[in-house]
Protein backbone atom coordinates (compact mmCIF):
# COMPACT_ATOMS: atom_id res chain seq x y z
CA UNK A 1 0.00 0.00 0.00
CA UNK A 2 2.66 2.28 0.59
CA UNK A 3 4.06 1.96 -3.16
CA UNK A 4 0.66 2.94 -3.80
CA UNK A 5 0.86 5.99 -1.85
CA UNK A 6 4.36 6.97 -3.18
CA UNK A 7 2.99 6.29 -7.16
CA UNK A 8 -0.29 8.36 -6.62
CA UNK A 9 2.16 11.11 -4.24
CA UNK A 10 4.16 11.28 -7.29
CA UNK A 11 1.64 11.33 -9.87
CA UNK A 12 0.17 14.75 -8.38
CA UNK A 13 3.40 16.16 -8.21
CA UNK A 14 3.87 15.73 -11.99
CA UNK A 15 0.27 16.79 -12.89
CA UNK A 16 0.81 20.20 -10.58
CA UNK A 17 4.21 21.24 -12.71
CA UNK A 18 2.76 20.34 -15.95
CA UNK A 19 -0.09 22.92 -15.17
CA UNK A 20 2.78 25.52 -14.22
CA UNK A 21 4.50 24.50 -17.61
CA UNK A 22 1.56 24.97 -19.20
CA UNK A 23 0.81 28.07 -17.80
CA UNK A 24 4.57 29.65 -18.53
CA UNK A 25 4.58 27.88 -22.38
CA UNK A 26 1.72 30.41 -22.87
CA UNK A 27 2.90 33.60 -21.60
CA UNK A 28 5.96 32.91 -23.45
CA UNK A 29 4.07 32.36 -26.23
CA UNK A 30 2.00 35.86 -26.42
CA UNK A 31 5.16 37.92 -25.31
CA UNK A 32 7.18 35.68 -28.07
CA UNK A 33 5.01 37.24 -30.99
CA UNK A 34 5.07 40.35 -28.95
CA UNK A 35 9.04 40.53 -29.45
CA UNK A 36 9.08 38.95 -32.92
CA UNK A 37 7.15 41.91 -34.34
CA UNK A 38 9.37 44.40 -32.68
CA UNK A 39 12.55 42.45 -34.10
CA UNK A 40 11.36 41.70 -37.55
CA UNK A 41 10.16 45.94 -37.80
CA UNK A 42 13.51 47.36 -36.32
CA UNK A 43 15.68 45.35 -38.81
CA UNK A 44 15.31 47.66 -42.06
CA UNK A 45 15.74 50.27 -39.85
CA UNK A 46 19.24 49.08 -38.72
CA UNK A 47 19.77 48.17 -42.19
CA UNK A 48 19.36 51.18 -44.18
CA UNK A 49 20.63 53.50 -41.15
CA UNK A 50 23.85 51.53 -41.96
CA UNK A 51 23.88 51.88 -45.76
CA UNK A 52 23.20 55.67 -44.85
CA UNK A 53 26.28 55.80 -43.01
CA UNK A 54 28.27 54.46 -45.75
CA UNK A 55 27.10 56.86 -48.07
CA UNK A 56 28.01 59.72 -45.76
CA UNK A 57 31.33 58.19 -45.35
CA UNK A 58 31.57 58.30 -49.02
CA UNK A 59 30.91 62.18 -49.38
CA UNK A 60 33.80 62.78 -47.18
CA UNK A 61 36.18 65.06 -49.36
CA UNK A 62 39.81 62.63 -49.99
CA UNK A 63 42.21 63.59 -46.99
CA UNK A 64 39.92 64.73 -44.17
CA UNK A 65 39.99 62.96 -40.82
CA UNK A 66 37.90 59.94 -40.08
CA UNK A 67 35.60 60.20 -36.92
CA UNK A 68 37.36 58.53 -33.65
CA UNK A 69 34.40 56.14 -34.20
CA UNK A 70 35.59 54.56 -37.55
CA UNK A 71 39.05 54.82 -36.93
CA UNK A 72 41.00 50.66 -36.90
CA UNK A 73 43.64 50.49 -34.06
CA UNK A 74 45.84 48.20 -33.58
CA UNK A 75 43.92 46.24 -30.59
CA UNK A 76 45.65 46.52 -26.97
CA UNK A 77 42.36 45.76 -25.35
CA UNK A 78 39.02 43.99 -26.24
CA UNK A 79 35.96 45.41 -25.44
CA UNK A 80 32.48 42.78 -25.28
CA UNK A 81 29.14 43.84 -24.99
CA UNK A 82 27.65 40.15 -23.63
CA UNK A 83 23.85 39.75 -23.89
CA UNK A 84 22.02 37.31 -21.95
CA UNK A 85 19.00 36.39 -20.17
CA UNK A 86 17.81 37.49 -16.37
CA UNK A 87 16.17 34.16 -16.01
CA UNK A 88 16.90 30.64 -16.96
CA UNK A 89 14.50 28.16 -17.74
CA UNK A 90 14.64 28.60 -21.45
CA UNK A 91 16.52 25.50 -22.56
CA UNK A 92 20.27 26.20 -23.53
CA UNK A 93 19.78 29.51 -24.60
CA UNK A 94 22.18 30.87 -21.95
CA UNK A 95 24.36 28.35 -21.51
CA UNK A 96 25.16 28.38 -25.81
CA UNK A 97 25.41 32.18 -25.54
CA UNK A 98 28.11 32.26 -22.32
CA UNK A 99 30.18 29.16 -23.92
CA UNK A 100 30.28 31.49 -27.62
CA UNK A 101 31.44 34.14 -25.71
CA UNK A 102 33.85 32.56 -23.72
CA UNK A 103 35.81 30.89 -26.52
CA UNK A 104 35.96 34.12 -28.05
CA UNK A 105 37.78 35.59 -25.07
CA UNK A 106 39.80 32.94 -25.06
CA UNK A 107 40.72 33.54 -28.69
CA UNK A 108 41.91 36.67 -28.01
CA UNK A 109 46.01 37.27 -27.30
CA UNK A 110 45.07 40.64 -25.27
CA UNK A 111 42.91 41.90 -22.07
CA UNK A 112 39.49 41.78 -22.18
CA UNK A 113 36.71 43.60 -20.71
CA UNK A 114 32.65 42.91 -20.71
CA UNK A 115 29.74 44.68 -19.86
CA UNK A 116 27.06 42.98 -19.17
CA UNK A 117 23.31 42.87 -20.12
CA UNK A 118 21.90 40.29 -18.45
CA UNK A 119 22.06 38.16 -14.83
CA UNK A 120 23.08 35.20 -16.64
CA UNK A 121 25.55 36.28 -18.19
CA UNK A 122 26.95 38.23 -15.25
CA UNK A 123 26.80 35.33 -12.80
CA UNK A 124 28.70 32.98 -15.44
CA UNK A 125 31.78 35.89 -16.24
CA UNK A 126 32.14 36.50 -12.51
CA UNK A 127 32.20 32.85 -11.88
CA UNK A 128 35.10 32.69 -14.21
CA UNK A 129 36.91 36.21 -13.10
CA UNK A 130 36.12 38.03 -16.22
CA UNK A 131 36.80 41.66 -16.19
CA UNK A 132 33.37 42.82 -15.80
CA UNK A 133 33.33 46.70 -16.46
CA UNK A 134 29.03 47.49 -15.89
CA UNK A 135 26.40 45.60 -15.58
CA UNK A 136 22.55 46.31 -16.68
CA UNK A 137 20.15 43.88 -15.61
CA UNK A 138 16.19 44.09 -14.80
CA UNK A 139 15.70 45.87 -18.91
CA UNK A 140 11.98 44.17 -18.83
CA UNK A 141 10.39 42.63 -22.12
CA UNK A 142 10.15 45.45 -23.97
CA UNK A 143 13.33 47.89 -22.99
CA UNK A 144 13.20 51.24 -25.13
CA UNK A 145 15.80 53.00 -26.79
CA UNK A 146 16.43 55.22 -23.38
CA UNK A 147 16.85 51.83 -21.75
CA UNK A 148 19.69 51.24 -24.13
CA UNK A 149 21.20 54.57 -24.45
CA UNK A 150 24.11 53.87 -21.04
CA UNK A 151 25.15 51.29 -22.53
CA UNK A 152 25.98 52.52 -25.68
CA UNK A 153 27.59 55.54 -23.92
CA UNK A 154 29.68 53.30 -21.87
CA UNK A 155 31.36 51.53 -25.27
CA UNK A 156 31.76 55.01 -26.82
CA UNK A 157 33.62 56.56 -23.68
CA UNK A 158 35.45 53.38 -23.74
CA UNK A 159 36.57 53.24 -27.47
CA UNK A 160 36.85 57.22 -27.70
CA UNK A 161 39.34 57.38 -24.57
CA UNK A 162 41.36 54.62 -25.82
CA UNK A 163 40.17 51.86 -22.81
CA UNK A 164 39.31 49.56 -25.29
CA UNK A 165 40.49 49.08 -29.02
CA UNK A 166 37.79 46.98 -30.65
CA UNK A 167 34.14 46.60 -29.19
CA UNK A 168 32.14 43.18 -29.91
CA UNK A 169 28.40 42.82 -29.38
CA UNK A 170 27.73 38.60 -28.51
CA UNK A 171 23.75 38.19 -28.22
CA UNK A 172 21.60 35.62 -29.67
CA UNK A 173 20.45 35.78 -33.22
CA UNK A 174 16.63 35.28 -33.49
CA UNK A 175 16.25 33.02 -36.65
CA UNK A 176 12.93 31.38 -36.43
CA UNK A 177 10.86 29.83 -33.19
CA UNK A 178 13.00 27.11 -33.06
CA UNK A 179 16.38 27.92 -33.83
CA UNK A 180 18.08 30.54 -32.16
CA UNK A 181 21.98 31.19 -33.04
CA UNK A 182 24.66 33.07 -30.61
CA UNK A 183 26.43 35.60 -32.37
CA UNK A 184 29.55 37.59 -32.04
CA UNK A 185 29.80 40.64 -34.64
CA UNK A 186 31.71 43.87 -34.10
CA UNK A 187 30.53 46.91 -32.57
CA UNK A 188 32.97 49.09 -32.82
CA UNK A 189 35.19 50.76 -34.98
CA UNK A 190 31.80 50.97 -37.05
CA UNK A 191 32.19 49.56 -40.76
CA UNK A 192 29.75 51.40 -42.86
CA UNK A 193 28.24 49.45 -45.46
CA UNK A 194 29.46 50.70 -48.55
CA UNK A 195 26.18 51.81 -50.83
CA UNK A 196 26.18 49.47 -53.99
CA UNK A 197 24.89 51.15 -57.42
CA UNK A 198 23.74 54.36 -58.17
CA UNK A 199 21.65 56.53 -56.66
CA UNK A 200 18.75 58.63 -59.22
CA UNK A 201 19.06 61.72 -57.33
CA UNK A 202 21.87 63.64 -55.40
CA UNK A 203 21.75 63.96 -51.41
CA UNK A 204 22.41 66.87 -50.30
CA UNK A 205 23.44 66.80 -46.50
CA UNK A 206 23.57 70.13 -44.33
CA UNK A 207 25.33 71.30 -42.80
CA UNK A 208 27.98 68.92 -44.19
CA UNK A 209 28.34 65.15 -44.59
CA UNK A 210 30.78 64.78 -42.13
CA UNK A 211 28.35 67.23 -39.64
CA UNK A 212 25.48 64.68 -39.82
CA UNK A 213 28.28 61.57 -39.97
CA UNK A 214 29.05 62.82 -36.31
CA UNK A 215 25.43 63.47 -35.38
CA UNK A 216 24.60 60.20 -36.52
CA UNK A 217 27.55 57.71 -35.25
CA UNK A 218 26.55 57.49 -31.64
CA UNK A 219 22.75 57.18 -32.56
CA UNK A 220 24.12 54.23 -34.93
CA UNK A 221 26.21 52.60 -31.82
CA UNK A 222 22.88 52.83 -29.61
CA UNK A 223 20.79 51.77 -32.53
CA UNK A 224 23.19 48.30 -32.73
CA UNK A 225 23.30 47.59 -29.08
CA UNK A 226 19.28 48.01 -29.02
CA UNK A 227 18.95 45.55 -31.95
CA UNK A 228 20.84 43.08 -30.37
CA UNK A 229 18.76 43.05 -27.26
CA UNK A 230 15.75 42.79 -29.14
CA UNK A 231 16.98 39.53 -31.20
CA UNK A 232 17.86 38.18 -27.73
CA UNK A 233 14.58 39.03 -26.45
CA UNK A 234 12.71 37.32 -29.03
CA UNK A 235 15.02 34.48 -29.23
CA UNK A 236 14.38 34.03 -25.21
CA UNK A 237 10.59 33.59 -25.09
CA UNK A 238 10.99 30.93 -28.34
CA UNK A 239 13.50 29.13 -26.72
CA UNK A 240 11.51 29.56 -23.23
CA UNK A 241 8.26 28.50 -25.07
CA UNK A 242 9.82 25.68 -26.49
CA UNK A 243 11.02 24.77 -23.48
CA UNK A 244 8.02 24.71 -21.30
CA UNK A 245 6.10 22.91 -24.27
CA UNK A 246 8.62 20.18 -24.41
CA UNK A 247 8.51 20.15 -20.20
CA UNK A 248 5.33 19.62 -20.20
CA UNK A 249 4.45 16.99 -22.95
CA UNK A 250 7.55 15.19 -21.10
CA UNK A 251 5.24 14.83 -17.67
CA UNK A 252 2.33 13.91 -19.83
CA UNK A 253 4.54 11.14 -20.78
CA UNK A 254 5.85 10.24 -17.28
CA UNK A 255 2.25 10.45 -16.15
CA UNK A 256 1.10 8.01 -18.52
CA UNK A 257 3.76 5.94 -17.41
CA UNK A 258 3.13 6.07 -13.86
CA UNK A 259 -0.60 5.54 -14.00
CA UNK A 260 -0.05 2.70 -16.09
CA UNK A 261 2.23 1.32 -13.06
CA UNK A 262 0.19 2.32 -10.77
CA UNK A 263 -2.42 -0.15 -12.36
CA UNK A 264 -0.61 -2.58 -12.36
CA UNK A 265 0.59 -2.46 -8.48
CA UNK A 266 -3.23 -1.92 -7.23
CA UNK A 267 -3.78 -5.11 -9.66
CA UNK A 268 -1.34 -6.67 -8.38
CA UNK A 269 -2.33 -5.73 -4.40
CA UNK A 270 -5.99 -6.42 -5.27
CA UNK A 271 -4.93 -9.78 -6.52
CA UNK A 272 -3.18 -10.93 -3.38
CA UNK A 273 -5.72 -9.77 -1.49
CA UNK A 274 -8.14 -11.72 -2.93
CA UNK A 275 -5.21 -14.86 -2.99
CA UNK A 276 -5.26 -14.42 1.12
CA UNK A 277 -8.98 -14.45 1.19
CA UNK A 278 -9.36 -17.57 -0.91
CA UNK A 279 -6.47 -18.99 1.11
CA UNK A 280 -8.37 -18.43 4.82
CA UNK A 281 -11.33 -19.98 3.55
CA UNK A 282 -10.09 -23.18 1.82
CA UNK A 283 -8.33 -23.53 5.37
CA UNK A 284 -11.49 -23.03 7.13
CA UNK A 285 -13.22 -25.49 5.51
Amino acid sequence: MSTIRLIKRRIKSISNTSRITKAMEMVASSKMRKAQQRVLASRPFALKMNELLGHLAAQLPPGEALHPLLEHRSPQRIGVVHITADRGLCGGLNANMNRRAAAFMLEQKVPVSVVNIGRKGREFMVRYGRDVRAEFTALGDQPGLLDIAPVARIVIDDYLSGRVDQVYLAYTEFVSTITQRPVIQRLLPVEPLHPGGTYLVEFLYEPSPAAVLDRLLPRFVEMEVYQAVLEHISSEHSARMVAMRNATENAKELIEDLTLTYNKVRQEAITKELLDIVGGAAALG
